[in-house]
């Protein structure tokens, strides 16, 4: 019988998870309860919240006590990871459920947060319709908007919590039947990062590096994308990356909406994985609609993208800082690293004629990079091709 955990402060929400632990039974599922909360519970749990403060390195009645809320949810947070941790290496768990407003949401976010990709995490939230990052990071977390606060079952949160438990159901079964890990085929796995502007050249590296019998998986740079890219280089399952669009670095440094964090192009080097590096799209920043751009670059040059995306040219001044920033990552690498410069332009709109030819501001960050420099545009199926083949023979002889 699948396994599905339900995670939650059950002091505030107990009728809800003991109705949730009923349908899931109903539907086939066994259901463990883990409370997560810090007051006396509703329903009595699998996992009381003593064993799970202690494991988030606190004490229960210490933390009722000092009535700090934002120190129970991080402790408690942090307890429930350890929590379904262990759950999970004992094969107990098929899917992860958890309701919650703020806090409860804070709390089942981390508490997934370390559980593998593929593995179904489940958060019905009151904070599903606006930003949601914090919840879901960049892990493959599914939210669903509650509608209703979270307070009690009623006509309109029992339809809600109904499809959630249904979806949870489903997941955890067909979880449990596929035997929960991906079928592997052998092929050593790349990494790819790239951008709507530097499709072309990863589409051209990734298609050299499948025929020569590599697995490519591309992230979206768009601060999720880099940050999951990361994340995969530190788990050491990558065989090399290819990471050719550094963009969300632009954003990082200038405050763009699409930072990964000053962390971003660093996993990879201190694994000793080969990676190959190009300043891919180095030449934008990002924002919402034109509306949103700060009123302190309305002089810059600016770029309508589409209705919700708004890119600005980064300057002289900020490309020779990004050249710098991205040859101290590389030259910090452990294992093969190389560096490859398209002096011909580093995005489609950096390009003749196109809204960011600024061929000062390339040169500025070219001066700052180093590296191999290639008389060719990033977007050059060559270029590409050339990425590919120097990753590959990295990976396959561990040349620089």
């Amino acid at each position: 019988m699948p396994t599905v955990v339900l995670v939650g402060t059950l002091d505030t929400k107990g009728a809800e998870y003991g109705w949730l632990r009923g349908r899931l039974r109903g539907l086939g599922c066994e259901a463990v309860v883990v409370d997560a909360g810090t007051g006396p519970p509703g329903i009595v749990p699998d996992v009381p919240a003593e064993r799970v403060a202690r494991e988030g390195g606190a004490s229960l009645e210490a933390l009722r006590e000092a009535g700090d809320r934002g120190a129970a949810v991080t402790a408690m947070g942090e307890g429930a990871a350890a929590v379904l941790a262990e759950l999970h290496a004992a094969g107990r768990v098929d899917a992860v459920l958890a309701v919650g407003g703020s806090g409860g949401s804070s709390i089942a976010a981390r508490a997934v947060r370390d559980l593998p990709i593929g593995l179904p995490k489940l958060i019905v939230s009151t904070m599903a319709s606006g930003d949601v990052t914090p919840y879901v990071g960049a892990k493959d977390v599914t939210l669903t908007y509650s509608v209703v606060d979270i307070a009690g079952v009623n006509r309109v949160s029992r339809l809600i919590l109904g499809n959630a438990a249904a979806a949870a159901a489903g997941m955890a079964h067909a979880q449990a039947g596929s035997g929960a890990e991906p079928e592997e085929d052998g092929r050593p796995l790349v990494a790819a990062s790239m951008f709507g502007v530097t499709t072309p050249a990863v589409d051209a590296a990734r298609e050299r590096l499948e025929r020569l019998g590599y697995e490519v998986l591309v992230f979206h740079a768009t601060g999720a994308g880099g940050r999951a890219l990361e994340g995969l280089a530190a788990s050491g399952l990558l065989a090399g990356v290819l990471d050719l669009t550094t963009t969300e670095l632009a954003d990082d440094l200038v405050g763009g909406v699409l930072s990964a964090g000053p962390d971003r192009l660093t996993a990879a080097g201190r694994r000793g994985i080969p990676q190959v590096v190009a300043p891919g799209a180095l030449d934008m920043v990002n924002f919402g609609p034109r509306d949103t751009v700060p009123e302190r670059f309305a002089g810059r040059n600016l770029y309508v993208h589409n209705p919700t995306v708004t890119l600005m040219r980064t300057t002289a001044e900020e490309m020779a800082e990004l050249g710098g920033r991205v040859a101290a990552k590389v030259a910090a690498a452990t294992g093969p690293a190389a560096l490859l410069v398209p002096l011909r332009g580093v995005s489609a709109l950096d390009a003749p004629g196109m809204p960011f030819e600024d061929a000062a501001a390339d040169a500025a960050c070219f001066a700052a990079l180093g590296g191999e420099p290639l008389d060719l545009h990033v977007n050059d199926p060559e270029f590409g091709r050339a990425a590919a083949e120097r990753l590959h023979a990295m990976i396959s002889g561990g040349a620089a």
